[in-house]
C-alpha cells in the first residue's frame, strides 16, 4: 500500500526590517550589517540552505552595500543562484498615508533594483505589517503581475489561513492571512522569541514544530503550509534552524523545504478555488479577537501632521509639476528628460515612506531625519520645475520691452481653469509710481494684458517694497537686482495642462492704475456673498453659510474642538477624566482684509482657553491651568466659486491634546464618502454596536487622502484639504464632519517621553468647504483637491531673462499640452523610456468614456495600454489628430503609453 503523500511545509527565512523606529536608522543599520554578514556567511558555508527573503523590500540591500560595497558581487551571485530573493517593494510603506502613485513608484523602484542584481523580483505581495490595507491594493499588485498577497492587520479572519482578496474593479488575489502572532507567529511558537531563560534544544524544537505544523494544517484550505520565520529585526537562529533540519529528515507526515514566499504562492495559487472566504474593499477592522495580536493602529493618520503635509507637498511637486513640465519641455523644445534627478527625488521621498516613518510613531530623531529627506526631494523638484517652465516661458514668441514684464502662468490640471487667481508680481524698482490723496504711500504703476492683447483689470492686495532678487549666468558671476513685489488678484483662463502669457507694462508717471472696486463681495463688516454662497461670521468666529442654489443653511462651521490626548504616535489616547473645550464660547476678532470683485477675504482671530497640559500620575486629568490657544483663520470667496477657501494657523502652546475643526452638515444619512488611493470608499457613520467588547476599539476617525463628503438628496458638505489625512462623520443628528488638525503627544516608543511630538509652535493648514446639493461629483472633488494642493505656477521674465533662456521663441502665447475629458482622475503624466505615459482611474460605478487630446503640435500616432510597470497589455492602436478616445471600466486604474 503506497504511503500517503506528505504535506509540504514551506519554511521561509526573512527578517522584518523596520528601517527606523525605536532606534535611529544608523543604529538599526549597524544591526542590519551584522545580520546580513551572518546570512551571507551561512549561505556560503552551507549552514544555511537558503534562500533568504529580504522582507519584501530592496532597500535593506542598498543600506547594507553603503557599508559593505565589496559585497555587491557576492549578493549578485547569491541572488542569481536563487538564494537571495529581492523585492518587490523598495520600502514597506503605509497604504493610507501615501498616494496611490507613490505606491506604484515604490514597487517600480523595488523591482528595478532587484533586476539590477540580474534576477527577476519577488512576486509575493508582501504587506505583512502595514496598518490596514486600502481597497485597491489587489489591483495595484496585479498591475505588476503579482497574483498573491500576504496580509495580517485590518482583518479578523482566523478560521483559515486564506482569503480571496478583491478590489472594487473585480481584481482578485489569493491572500495568506498570518496566524495569531502575525508574521512573528513562528518566532513566538517555535523560536520562543520572548522566552529569555529556557535553552534551545533539538527535542524542544521538534516538539514545538510538530505541534505548529499540525495546527497550521488544520487551518488551511490548500495543500502547502507556510512557516514564515521573519520577526522584527531578528537574525536567523542557528540552533533552531539546525534542529529544524534534523527534525525534517525524520518527519513522515510533513515535508519541510527551505524555500521562498514565491515558491509557496506558486503552489497555493492554483488551489485558490478551494478558498471560500472573500474580502472586499479596504481592510481596516480593529482587533476584535482577544487571542489575536493584529492591531490596525488608527492614530497614525494624524500623528506629527507636518510629516503628512510635507509628504503631500513632495508628491504634488513630483507628479503634478516636475514630471509633467519636464515632459512638455522635452516634447516642445527637445530638452533632455532629467530622469536621473527625478529618480533621485523619488528615492529621497520613498525613504520616508516606511510605515514607522510616515506614520509618525517613532522616536524624535527618526522624524528629525525625515525633514532632511523631504527637503532634498523638494529642492530637486523645485529646480526641475523652474528649469522646465522657465524654458517654456522664454520661448513664447515675441519680445519683451524695457518697460515690460512677461508673466507666464501654468495650469497643472488636465482640465482648463477659469477663475480668479493671485500673482505676486515682481515690478522693477525703476518703474513709475503714483500716489493717492496726499502722497502717503507710493504705489508701483502698471497695467496687465492678456495673450490677446486685451487689458485685464486686477485687484491690488498687498505690496512689499525693494526686495532682493538674483539672476544666475553660466559663464559670469551672479547679479542681484531689486523689485517691488505687488500681490494682485485677477481673472484668468488657462488651458488644460498648459499656460497663458500675460504682459505687464509700466504705467505712466503719476498715472493711477486703478480699477473698479465695486461690486465687492463683502455684504457687511462680517459677511460676504457671491452668486452661489452667502457667508456670515458669528461673534465666536464660527461661520453660517447659506447655499443660494438650494436655500440650505449651515451653522457653526469652523468650530474648533479640543480634547485630551494621552496617547502616542500609534493611538489617540482617550482619557477617562477628559474635558471637551470648543470655540463656541470663545471670543473672536474679525477684520476685512480684501474686498473687491476678484477676491474677498476676512481674517478671524479666535482665542480658545484650553488646559495647558495633561497631569499624569495619580491625577490623570487635564490641568486646571488654562492657556490661550490662538487660532487664526483667513476665509476667502471668489466670484463664481461654489466653495469657501480657508487657511488656518494654530499657535499651539498646549500639550497632550487633539484639535479638530467641525462642520455640522445636517445631512440625513447613515453613510459617507472619502477618497482613498485610486478610489472612493463609502463607510458607515455608526460604529459597531459591540465596539465596547473589542480588544482594540473602533474609532470614528478614518483615513482620507484629500476629501470627505457627507450628504443626502438635498444637502451636504464636502471638505477638501491637503496633507490632512484623518476625518470623521460624527454619529450625531447634525452629522458633523470633523477634520483633525493636530495631535500633541509626548510618548514615544521605548523612551520616557520626548518633546517633539507635542507640536508646540505654529502649524498651518489649508482646506475648502463645499456645500452639496446631493450626491457629489466625485471627479470634481478630486480635481478640487489637486487644484488646492498644486495651485498655479508662474514664471516672470525681464528682457535680460529672455536673452538668457530663449532658444527658438516659437511657442504661442497660450497653449494646452494635454487635455483629458471624462469621469477620470489623472495621477501621472510623464516621459518613460522615450514614450509619453499617462495614468488615470475611474472613481465612479459607471464606465467612463475618456477623450485624451494633445495640443501645440504634440503628435502621437499610437496608443498602447501598459501595466503599472510599463509592459504592454495589448497591441498598439493607431490614433489620429493626436486624440484618443477610450473607455475605462468602473474603479479601474489604467496606464496609457503614447508614441
Amino acid at each position: 500500500m503506497p504511503k500517503p503523500r506528505k504535506i509540504r511545509a514551506h519554511y521561509v527565512l526573512s527578517t522584518h526590517w523596520d528601517r527606523e523606529w525605536y532606534q535611529s536608522f544608523q543604529n538599526f543599520r549597524f544591526q542590519l550589517v551584522r545580520l546580513l554578514d551572518r546570512v551571507v556567511d551561512g549561505l556560503e558555508d552551507g549552514r544555511l540552505q537558503g534562500p533568504f527573503q529580504t522582507d519584501g523590500q530592496a532597500i535593506i540591500l542598498e543600506d547594507y552595500l553603503e557599508i559593505r560595497p565589496d559585497k555587491r558581487s557576492k549578493l549578485e551571485e547569491l541572488a542569481q543562484a536563487g538564494r537571495m530573493v529581492i523585492g518587490p517593494w523598495y520600502v514597506l510603506p503605509d497604504e493610507f498615508l501615501v498616494s496611490g502613485e507613490s505606491l506604484v513608484r515604490n514597487l517600480r523602484l523595488g523591482r528595478s533594483i532587484a533586476r539590477s542584481y540580474g534576477v527577476e523580483p519577488s512576486n509575493a505581495g508582501f504587506v505583512c505589517d502595514l496598518f490596514g490595507h486600502n481597497s485597491q491594493m489587489p489591483q495595484i499588485l496585479a498591475g505588476f503581475g503579482i497574483n498573491g498577497g500576504l496580509i495580517w492587520r485590518g482583518i479578523n479572519h482566523l478560521q483559515s489561513r486564506h482569503v480571496r482578496w478583491r478590489s472594487p474593479d473585480g481584481t482578485e488575489l489569493l491572500a495568506y492571512r498570518f496566524p495569531v502572532g502575525g508574521y512573528c507567529d513562528f518566532a513566538f511558537q517555535v523560536r520562543h522569541a520572548r522566552d529569555y531563560e529556557t535553552p534551545t534544544t533539538a527535542a524542544r524544537v521538534a516538539e514545538d514544530l510538530r505541534a505548529y505544523l499540525r495546527h497550521e494544517a488544520e487551518h488551511t484550505e490548500v495543500d502547502p503550509i507556510l512557516l514564515f520565520d521573519g520577526g522584527d529585526h531578528e537574525e536567523w537562529d542557528q540552533q533552531v534552524y539546525a534542529a529544524m533540519l534534523d527534525y525534517a529528515g525524520k518527519e513522515d507526515e510533513f515535508e519541510i523545504v527551505h524555500t521562498s514566499l514565491d515558491a509557496y504562492l506558486a503552489e497555493a495559487i492554483p488551489q485558490a478555488s478551494r478558498v471560500g472566504a472573500v474580502v472586499e474593499g479596504e481592510l481596516r477592522e480593529p482587533g476584535t479577537l482577544l487571542y489575536d495580536q493584529q492591531w490596525v493602529i488608527p492614530g497614525v493618520l494624524s500623528s506629527r501632521v507636518w510629516i503628512k503635509q510635507l509628504n503631500a507637498l513632495c508628491e504634488t511637486s513630483l507628479c503634478t509639476w516636475a514630471e509633467p513640465t519636464a515632459a512638455w519641455a522635452h516634447l516642445q523644445l527637445g530638452h533632455e528628460v532629467p530622469q536621473g534627478f527625478l529618480d533621485t527625488a523619488w528615492k529621497w521621498l520613498l525613504q520616508n515612506h516606511p510605515h514607522d516613518s510616515i506614520c509618525g510613531c517613532s522616536i524624535d530623531v527618526v522624524h528629525e531625519d525625515m525633514k532632511y529627506r523631504f527637503s532634498q526631494c523638494q529642492q530637486i523638484t523645485e529646480r526641475l520645475t523652474v528649469e522646465a517652465t522657465r524654458s517654456l516661458a522664454a520661448n513664447v514668441s515675441g519680445g519683451v520691452g524695457d518697460d515690460e514684464l512677461r508673466v507666464v502662468v501654468f495650469n497643472p490640471l488636465t482640465t482648463p481653469i477659469s477663475a480668479t487667481t493671485e500673482l505676486d508680481l515682481q515690478i522693477p524698482v525703476d518703474w513709475p509710481t503714483f500716489n493717492e490723496f496726499f502722497g502717503f504711500e507710493p504705489k508701483p504703476s502698471f497695467r496687465i494684458y492678456g495673450p490677446d492683447g486685451e487689458e485685464i483689470p486686477y485687484q491690488r492686495l498687498r505690496q512689499t517694497k525693494n526686495r532682493l532678487k538674483g539672476r544666475i549666468y553660466e559663464t559670469k558671476f551672479p547679479v542681484t537686482y531689486r523689485t517691488h513685489d505687488v500681490l494682485v488678484s485677477l481673472p484668468l483662463d488657462i488651458p488644460a495642462s498648459g499656460y497663458t502669457t500675460l504682459t505687464v507694462r509700466a504705467g505712466g508717471k503719476r498715472e493711477p492704475t486703478r480699477y473698479p472696486v465695486v461690486p465687492g463681495m463683502a455684504t457687511s463688516e462680517r459677511s460676504m456673498a457671491n452668486e452661489h454662497l452667502a457667508v456670515a461670521i458669528q461673534p465666536n468666529g464660527s461661520l453660517t453659510m447659506r447655499d443660494k442654489r438650494t436655500g440650505a443653511i449651515y451653522e457653526r462651521l469652523l468650530t474648533f474642538e479640543d480634547i485630551a490626548d494621552i496617547g502616542d504616535g500609534w493611538y489617540h489616547g482617550m482619557a477617562v477624566n477628559d474635558q471637551t473645550f470648543t470655540s463656541t464660547a470663545s471670543s473672536a476678532a474679525v477684520a476685512l482684509v480684501h474686498d473687491g470683485p476678484q477676491l474677498t477675504t476676512f481674517y478671524i482671530r479666535t482665542v480658545m482657553q484650553t488646559p495647558h497640559r495633561f497631569v499624569f500620575g495619580d491625577e490623570m486629568q487635564r490641568s486646571p491651568e488654562l492657556v490661550d490657544l490662538v487660532i487664526e483663520n483667513w476665509i476667502s470667496l471668489r466670484p463664481g466659486a461654489a466653495h469657501l477657501e480657508v487657511e488656518t494657523a494654530v499657535h499651539n502652546v498646549a500639550e497632550d491634546h487633539r484639535l479638530r475643526v467641525l462642520f455640522p452638515s445636517g445631512a440625513q444619512t447613515d453613510t459617507y464618502l472619502a477618497d482613498s488611493p485610486f478610489d472612493v470608499v463609502e463607510r458607515p457613520i455608526a460604529l459597531s454596536s459591540d465596539n465596547h467588547l473589542f480588544r482594540e476599539l473602533e474609532v470614528e476617525t478614518k483615513p482620507q487622502q484629500m476629501w470627505t463628503a457627507v450628504f443626502d438628496n438635498d444637502r451636504g458638505l464636502a471638505v477638501v484639504s491637503t496633507g490632512l489625512l484623518e476625518s470623521a462623520i460624527r454619529d450625531t443628528p447634525e452629522r458633523t464632519l470633523a477634520l483633525t488638525l493636530l495631535r500633541s503627544t509626548r510618548t514615544t516608543v521605548g523612551t520616557d517621553g520626548e518633546p517633539n511630538g507635542l507640536l508646540l509652535g505654529t502649524s498651518k493648514f489649508r482646506y475648502w468647504i463645499a456645500p452639496l446639493t446631493g450626491a457629489p461629483d466625485r471627479v470634481s472633488l478630486f480635481r478640487m483637491g489637486q487644484q488646492l494642493a498644486a495651485g498655479l505656477y508662474d514664471v516672470q521674465l525681464r528682457p535680460e531673462d529672455i536673452a538668457l533662456h530663449q532658444e527658438s521663441g516659437r511657442l504661442p502665447a497660450a497653449a494646452s499640452f494635454l487635455r483629458v475629458d471624462g469621469d477620470v482622475v489623472v495621477t501621472s503624466a510623464r516621459m518613460v523610456d522615450g514614450g509619453f505615459e499617462m495614468r488615470s482611474f475611474n472613481p465612479t460605478d459607471q464606465p467612463a468614456e475618456v477623450a485624451i487630446s494633445f495640443g501645440n503640435d504634440i503628435r502621437f500616432s499610437h496608443l498602447q495600454f501598459v501595466n503599472l510597470e510599463s509592459s504592454p497589455l495589448d497591441r498598439p492602436v493607431q490614433i489620429t489628430d493626436s486624440m484618443a478616445v477610450v473607455t475605462l471600466e468602473p474603479r479601474k486604474i489604467a496606464t496609457y503609453r503614447f508614441q
